[in-house]
């Protein structure tokens, strides 16, 4: 039984593989970071595949070997590159590829982005667009191939702001602000979770970032800006009727 799993485990792994997608997964990426983010997230995979096969091989052996035949061998070798150097360079590699792409994520201050304010809730969210004085509730609306750069904050307990689609995931702090930084690279309409748990309502706490083209956001601006314009109301008038 153990050799037949081991015979069929990659068709096992790569029909698992095959789920990799739909609205929350950060391997169908929409976005330059959460690009970057899945192309780490391969490199590591693959490599970690390349060290399980290798051990599988090495397992196979070890119990298909002949011992009253075979000398065994020292082991200082093996823990000094199986314990020691396979980590430190597996180490190495991950730092080196992964602390640029962290680089990349971080807002600047002298780009010119979008600024939205979110505030988590127990347990929904509130947007405010500051610059152009409307707010709303569980719905972002961007424009793609834009940065743009959300200032988180909780208005209550701790949560976690994640588009897995577009960005990673960051903590909403009470009384403190987090600055993330998320761009989408096409139009469309991408899931989000609050991915920390805040109570009883944390599963429902959803929210839809919409992404548009230029022309469509400078559009839906508009019809946003009209629509929260105050229309000032005549003076009430006393109602005559005729006998």
């Amino acid at each position: 039984m153990r050799q037949s799993v081991a015979v069929f485990w990659p068709a096992i792994l790569l029909l698992c593989l095959s789920g990799c997608s739909g609205p929350f997964s950060s391997l169908d990426p929409k976005g330059p970071a959460a690009q970057e983010v899945a192309l780490l997230w391969w490199g590591m995979f693959f490599f970690a595949a390349v060290v399980l096969l290798a051990l599988i091989a090495l397992w196979h052996y070890a119990i298909k070997r002949q011992t009253d035949k075979q000398p065994v061998g020292t082991t200082s070798s093996w823990i000094i590159w199986g314990g020691i150097v396979l980590p430190a360079v597996t180490i190495a590699i991950l730092l080196v590829a992964g602390l640029p792409v962290g680089q990349r994520m971080i807002p600047q201050p002298d780009e010119n982005a979008l600024q939205i304010k979110v505030t988590g809730h127990q347990w929904y969210w509130q947007v405010a667009y500051p610059e152009h004085e409307f707010q709303m509730i569980d719905v972002l609306h961007i424009p793609v191939e834009t940065p743009v750069h959300l200032m988180l904050t909780s208005a209550d307990v701790i949560h976690s702001f994640w588009v897995p689609r577009l960005a990673v995931k960051l903590d909403l702090l009470p009384g403190r602000t987090n600055v993330l930084r998320i761009e989408a690279s096409e139009s469309g309409i991408f899931r989000g979770q609050c991915a920390e748990y805040c109570g009883v309502g944390h599963a429902h706490m959803q929210f839809t970032v919409i992404a548009h083209s230029q022309p469509d956001f400078e559009l839906w601006l508009q019809q946003q800006a009209r629509g929260s314009q105050k229309v000032a109301q005549p003076p009430l008038q006393e109602l005559t009727r005729d006998d």
